[in-house]
């Protein structure tokens, strides 16, 4: 008998469908699944439905289940969520010992390809060239130290699915790669071919620093106001990973005297900033509204990743993707 499966999200149509008409049609040939797409706002509605329930498959706007309402679904085995973070629904299933499973390493591959772009284009001085040419509107805009891909160096702040992945990636260019990651081996450094270093090496000899450490406790507020002082001439800052981990006043003081400096924000604290803040009027700090994750057509390889899991978890394989306890703990 084909497993009772349902589909749970709730977010705004604007950065592609996961469970379009196709992937819907997929699983209805797999499972027995339920017609309507469940969410907080309509759970109480659908849960004498869903007694029988045993898989879900979720996205962005996966609930929290209270006790209570796992109590509704005694027969929950596992849910299948097709995106990355898992911090906001994740412990109660864990606790209840259902299965989880995340894309989060499929959502790692937007974000480092868009960090690599960065990298690229910083190596070249786009960002300054670009700011300083509408000011001076010549061509003198680009005189300045710009060293091109090839050789720099460039410093990678953490090494987990992304940080690991965009090392990946920039083994294809001449450049040179440092990386400051606490729970980082010397076998696990060599692997990567990577120089493992201290936090203030890292911002002292990177030309471009692109920070991936994962969103914990301890790590809020460690990138402090003298790393960015320490910052080689015409060094840029790239953030996909948390704008908590940056010490904001800090930070702003620093690129305000340092104009050869360039930041690009991907995330902030909070999100969005202030509307005082100055991050949205300095002319060396770029920020872009959260976009380094799936969007558009890559949202369906966040849904094959979850069908494909699914497959395997069927047949009693071994899964790639699960979220255990332990992997939790160390997710940001």
């Amino acid at each position: 008998m084909p497993r009772k499966a349902a589909i749970f999200f709730d977010y705004p149509l604007t950065d592609g469908v996961v469970y379009g008409p196709e992937q819907r049609e997929k699983l209805a040939a797999l499972t027995e699944l339920y017609p309507t797409v469940v969410n907080a706002g309509n759970f109480s509605q659908h849960v004498d439905k869903l007694q029988d329930l045993e898989v879900i498959f979720a996205t962005w706007g996966m609930p929290s289940f209270s006790p209570e309402q796992l109590a509704q679904l005694p027969k929950l085995r596992a849910v299948f969520y097709a995106a990355g973070n898992v911090k906001a629904f994740a412990q109660p299933l864990l606790e209840h010992n259902i299965t989880l499973v995340s894309a989060w390493a499929i959502n790692a591959i937007p974000v480092a390809e868009m960090c690599l772009s960065q990298i690229l284009l910083s190596c070249r001085g786009y960002f300054r060239s670009v700011r300083q040419y509408q000011v001076q509107k010549t061509h003198q805009a680009k005189v300045f130290p710009r060293p091109g891909v090839y050789g720099e160096t460039v410093g990678l702040l953490g090494l987990g699915k992304i940080g690991a992945l965009l090392r990946e990636v920039l083994r294809d260019y001449p450049l040179q790669v440092i990386a400051y990651d606490p729970f980082l081996t010397e076998e696990r450094a060599a692997e990567l071919a990577v120089e493992k270093v201290s936090l203030q090496a890292l911002f002292q000899r990177a030309y471009i620093v692109s920070n991936h450490i994962p969103d914990l406790p301890s790590t809020q507020g460690v990138l402090t106001g003298d790393l960015f002082a320490s910052m080689r001439e015409g060094a840029t800052f790239i953030n996909t990973g948390r704008g908590a981990q940056v010490v904001e006043d800090a930070f702003i003081e620093v690129f305000r005297s340092r104009p050869d400096l360039t930041a690009l924000l991907d995330v902030t604290f909070p999100e969005p900033p202030a509307a005082d803040s100055a991050l949205w009027t300095l002319p060396n700090v770029i920020i872009s509204p959260h976009i380094g994750g799936t969007i558009g057509d890559e949202v369906v390889r966040l849904f094959d990743c979850v069908l494909e899991e699914f497959e395997r978890w069927q047949a009693g394989e071994a899964l790639r993707y699960e979220v255990t306890p332990e992997v939790f703990a160390t997710m940001g």
